[in-house]
């Protein structure tokens, strides 16, 4: 028999069964936040070929950036995506095939530039990084606001000329009559060139020409793209024709032509000294193997940059930029003793961005180069195997020439 505190006691455990059952059970964590997160997706990129500093303070442009290469791609095609010649595309991607990249491999964009020392105002053509620098007018109380552009230069024994110029004319759908030098030089490979190719998709001058100071040479588009970025001329400067198109759409006449051939080139971003480095085009003639110290001695007084460089001579590590030089990647590299670091770390630090045409760029997207490596080395034959014509190391300004003027110019 169950006494009355041994019902009690039953009771109450009955009680607290019932309400224990009355509440849901605790619920376990969700599977996934047990796994690690998946890295977010890359950004789009932004366009590559405008940028706005501070003239006084800045002599670096741009941002580094790094891109997963696709299925069909080759490292051309990703060049023209983010406005790169095939040269800087190569040179910053030591040991990489251009033609074989491999699918699913990073590879480095070298969207990051130091200023010519130069004069900033114009046009400024850097030979040594083949690439075009744009100084718009700047407006009182702004940034300064500089274009760039990748550009196939005079290849050897059809050198490009130094010095400065300007723009003289702007021709739309030009025709082209190949000069004497350039039909011998065809003849000679087992092709024989017409006395005139009108305009349209053959026309080896695009769409859009600037007629310079120098008799004889131009700045123009091309009809075979994949050529931008390498010395692959008669010595005019060629761009991709969605970037000679933005520019001629812009250019006043009249403009300034600086061109300048600075395998090494010193700038300064946020007080910290950068030295971005370029292979030695062949044909130049100087002694580059102690570069940064010959320029240091050599200084320019007359340049702010070099004036800040001399100032801080003591705080920058030469030896590292030594190193920049006998290794170019086309890449700036900080060179000061407090804020050296490693290279490798540098090009870690690349900002990753989507495969694809960058937000704001100049071209479409719509159409790939697709080049293929036996067309680029039947380029790279017909570059190497015709007869030279007299190099011209440097050149002054003449008097303009009438846009109505027949051509009759080198490529």
């Amino acid at each position: 028999m169950i006494g009355f505190g041994g019902c009690a006691a039953s009771l109450l455990l009955l009680s607290g069964c019932a309400s224990l059952r009355g509440q849901p059970p605790p619920v376990p964590p969700p599977l996934v936040a047990l796994l690690p997160l998946p890295p977010p997706p890359d950004p789009l990129g932004v366009a590559t070929h405008r940028f706005e500093f501070d003239p006084a303070t800045t002599d670096v442009v741009g941002v580094l950036q790094a891109t997963v290469v696709g299925k069909e791609d080759a490292l051309p095609d990703i060049a023209r995506r983010f406005n790169l010649g095939y040269e800087e595309i190569v040179r910053a991607n030591p040991g990489v095939d251009p033609w074989l990249p491999g699918e699913g491999k990073v590879v480095l964009l070298p969207t990051r530039f130091v200023l010519p020392n130069a004069p900033r105002e114009g046009l400024v053509v850097n030979l040594a990084a083949m690439r075009l620098f744009w100084f718009p007018k700047r407006e009182s109380g702004r940034l300064q606001v500089v274009y760039t552009y990748p550009i196939g230069i005079g290849r050897v024994g059809w050198v490009t000329p130094e010095g400065g110029t300007r723009v003289v004319a702007k021709i739309k759908d030009p025709d082209w009559r190949p000069p004497a030098s350039v039909r011998k030089e065809h003849r000679e490979n087992g092709e024989e060139l017409p006395l005139l190719v009108p305009a349209g998709p053959d026309n080896p001058l695009g769409a859009h020409m600037f007629r310079l100071g120098w008799p004889s040479y131009l700045i123009h588009g091309t009809n075979k793209p994949y050529g931008v970025g390498m010395r692959s001329s008669h010595g005019c400067l060629r761009l991709y024709p969605e970037d000679i198109a933005h520019l001629y759409s812009q250019l006043p006449l009249g403009t300034r032509v600086t061109v300048v051939n600075q395998p090494l080139v010193f700038g300064w971003q946020a007080g910290v000294l950068h030295a971005q480095a370029y292979e030695v085009l062949e044909d130049d003639k100087r002694d580059w193997r102690h570069a940064p110290l010959t320029l240091r001695k050599r200084a320019d007084k007359g340049s702010a940059t070099w004036r800040r460089i001399l100032a801080k001579d003591a705080d920058i590590d030469w030896e590292a930029a030594h190193h920049v030089a006998l290794k170019p990647l086309g890449v700036p590299v900080p060179i000061m003793k407090a804020t050296a670091e490693p290279l490798a770390l540098l090009l870690a630090s690349a900002t990753r961005v989507l495969n694809e045409v960058p937000l704001g760029a100049n071209w479409s997207g719509k159409v790939e180069l697709r080049v293929d490596e036996a067309q680029y080395q039947q380029m790279r034959a017909e570059i190497e195997g015709g007869a030279a014509a007299p190099a011209t190391a440097t050149a002054s300004p003449t008097p303009p020439v009438p846009a109505a003027t027949v051509l009759r110019t080198i490529r």
